[in-house]
């Protein structure tokens, strides 16, 4: 916010957008920089909307990565595994209702996000492309949307959650 300031300011260029790493098993942009987006009115361009593959569907709660995978030697970046476990389990879910892998449902669910202008995908072959590719023919219900956000969502932070504490007793209309 205080470069955009500084850009207004002096009559500089403005930055357009914002590359950053997003996905649905890492929402804490969501925190501050989205809202900064939207009310700005910036592009997001997402880097690893896979979290480095853990979301692409070949790693599963209780069971090893295959051997050549770029997570056993390289985990990045960080996330809570066991919350991305749950993740999976509803894409999976999700992904048999739309005939899709669970790499096109994470990919789908980022595409679905208002905020979000362009995710930069990186593949292995020409297979892992086509997949990631199909996302784009995804739609999503809204009770779908609503299921993997909720298991998806951030936990909320103080002072966020004392906000919502202290206004849980006041009228909408007052």
């Amino acid at each position: 916010m205080k470069s955009l300031w500084i850009s207004d300011k002096n009559g500089f260029n403005k930055f357009k957008s914002l590359q950053a790493y997003y996905s649905i098993g890492g929402r804490d942009l969501e925190r501050e920089i989205v809202p900064l987006l939207k009310d700005q009115k910036l592009g997001l361009m997402v880097w690893s909307p896979l979290a480095g593959g853990f979301l692409s569907g070949k790693y599963r709660r209780n069971q090893m990565p295959e051997e050549n995978s770029r997570r056993k030697e390289f985990d990045f970046p960080p996330i809570n595994k066991e919350k991305a476990f749950d993740i999976i389990d509803v894409m999976d879910e999700l992904g048999k209702r739309h005939n899709a892998s669970v790499a096109q449902v994470a990919l789908g669910w980022l595409l679905h996000q208002k905020v979000v202008t362009s995710v930069l995908i990186g593949v292995k072959n020409e297979t892992q492309l086509k997949d990631n590719l199909k996302s784009t023919e995804i739609s999503f219900t809204e009770d779908e949307l609503k299921k993997i956000d909720e298991v998806s969502k951030l936990l909320p932070e103080y002072p966020g959650w004392m906000v919502d504490y202290m206004q849980q007793d006041r009228s909408v209309n007052q």
